[in-house]
């Protein structure tokens, strides 16, 4: 087993080591600590990006679980291909849900109520006085309605929005009212007010806030990703904040890190956060949580939770 965290710091762990199961600690060095052939149970590096995330999967012969301890699984996805069959990919819901609809409502509530600029106030001793947009009486439009998107909305509700819609791939209802699918979104964007972005990147999603997206947003409307940053198009998002048009607040950026002079950095209207949905006091415990459960599971061969496809 493979582990991004020393097993020593997990609790559960050591007990394992009794029915024969062996942790070795790889955070995305350059060596790895054993064998990548020997390797049954492989726990992602998180947020060390593909290369590292796929660089011992081809020799993984023996592999039969991938744990990714992010929600999307984007990363591990173009190195699948060389694995054997019936390995199970799973990643980490229940671990960043707290944490990433946290920060959404963050970046909502401080460009809406023009937190940046007070900011640049506060370092040029400027008063910048005056009415300011508020969450509340706003129509919110939810992109990607999973574990997160559903979380966003818990912490949603005592905000008095005017009206929360949700966008998943297929259409459901849930106890909280009817989920859209993706083809309804033509509709659905002139009525927000605020756009969530908190769906997975996959072939369908890529650049789905494109430029027929985001010219059918309002004026006025704000544009949050909290998702990938691929799920935007840069480009038609850089000439509809530089006219002026909408704005955005953006956790995820294509490309990322953002590197110096990009045009985003100084885009009217854009707040940008370096990609810490999930980077909290929050992860780590409940990192640990699932990696134990999962482990131990595996241990005794019962069903892994969060499985999200199966290698053929």
């Amino acid at each position: 087993m493979w582990l991004p965290i020393p097993a020593g710091e997990i609790e559960g762990l050591p007990a394992l080591a009794e029915a024969g199961l062996n942790h070795r600690f790889w955070d995305g060095g350059q060596d790895f600590p054993a064998d990548p052939g020997d390797c049954a149970f492989y726990a992602v590096p998180y947020m060390k990006g593909t290369e590292v995330a796929v660089r011992p999967l081809a020799a993984m012969t023996r592999l039969r679980v991938v744990q990714t301890l992010s929600a999307g699984i984007d990363h591990v996805e173009p190195g699948l291909g060389s694995l054997p069959a019936g390995v199970r990919l799973c990643n980490a819901r229940g671990v960043h849900e707290a944490s990433t609809a946290e920060l959404a409502l963050a970046l909502v509530l401080a460009s809406l109520r023009g937190i940046p600029r007070f900011v640049e106030g506060m370092r040029r001793e400027e008063w910048h006085a005056g009415f300011y947009p508020a969450l509340a009486d706003r129509s919110v439009l939810i992109v990607g309605y999973g574990s997160i998107g559903a979380a966003i909305e818990d912490r949603l509700a005592p905000f008095e929005c005017a009206r929360v819609a949700r966008v998943a791939r297929s259409a459901r209802t849930t106890e909280r009212g009817e989920v859209h699918a993706l083809t309804d979104l033509p509709a659905l964007l002139p009525e927000a007010d605020v756009v969530i972005l908190s769906t997975p990147l996959t072939p369908a999603t890529r650049h789905l806030a494109g430029a027929g997206f985001l010219s059918r947003m309002r004026d006025g409307a704000l544009l949050v990703n909290v998702a990938r940053g691929p799920v935007v198009d840069t480009e038609a998002l850089l000439k509809e904040v530089e006219n002026g048009r909408i704005t955005a607040a953006l956790d995820v950026t294509d490309p990322e890190p953002l590197p110096a002079g990009h045009p985003l950095w100084h885009a009217p209207g854009v707040l940008v956060s370096p990609h810490v949905g999930g980077s909290t006091s929050a992860f780590m415990p409940r990192a640990k949580r699932l990696l134990a459960g999962q482990l131990t599971r595996y241990a005794a061969g019962e069903p892994l939770r969060n499985v999200v496809l199966t290698t053929g």
